[in-house]
């Protein structure tokens, strides 16, 4: 029986973990659907979001964020109609914005892979957690990070979204030491 983190129990939740959860993304479809994910994930569980990815992908153009960029009333009416997504008007309109940001930042810093890794100096942080009461919810850089998305236009990005987010798309490694995919990611990460 392999040692996960404990907050993979349920089968979704464990093949997210066993697959996806701090392994280093670079690629900018994938960073832009995590920061919605984690934004839309505010106030939810993760397991919550995970149920409803399929249908965000769907929803959303598969995360293509240059046509969310051009969502308008009618289109983002029909996101908050959608049962298979968050269904909040906030979330929804912050979609919309972040995905205008999101290009804006690409256009400026030519990826927003390069943008966004800048905040942990372009390499995973890798902390040695002994149980999940060691994870931390924020950090130096998720502050940092945080403010600048904000000062951006980015909206829901907290510092507290800014760390899960930095946690899925392995910008630390915050697996426990026990966990099994510790090691595995820690190698991926260099």
């Amino acid at each position: 029986m392999k040692t996960r983190c404990e907050w993979a129990r349920q089968e979704l939740d464990i093949i997210y973990h066993d697959t996806e959860w701090g392994v280093p993304v670079h690629d900018d479809r994938t960073l832009f659907e995590f920061l919605i994910l984690e934004g839309a994930q505010a106030g939810l569980s993760w397991s919550t979001i995970l149920k409803k990815r399929d249908n965000y992908r769907a929803a959303y153009d598969n995360f293509d964020a240059a046509k969310i960029a051009k969502y308008d009333a009618r289109r983002k009416e029909k996101l908050l109609q959608n049962e298979g997504i968050v269904r909040n008007r906030a979330k929804v309109e912050a979609s919309v914005l972040n995905a205008k940001a999101f290009l804006e930042a690409q256009k400026e810093f030519g990826s927003f892979d390069k943008y966004i890794w800048q905040f942990v100096g372009g390499k995973a942080q890798v902390n040695r957690c002994k149980s999940m009461r060691d994870v931390r919810a924020s950090s130096p850089e998720s502050d940092a990070m945080s403010k600048d998305l904000k000062k951006r236009g980015f909206k829901f990005v907290g510092t507290t979204i800014c760390y899960a987010f930095m946690q899925a798309v392995g910008m630390v490694n915050d697996h426990t030491i026990d966990c099994f995919r510790y090691k595995q990611v820690q190698k991926q990460s260099k």
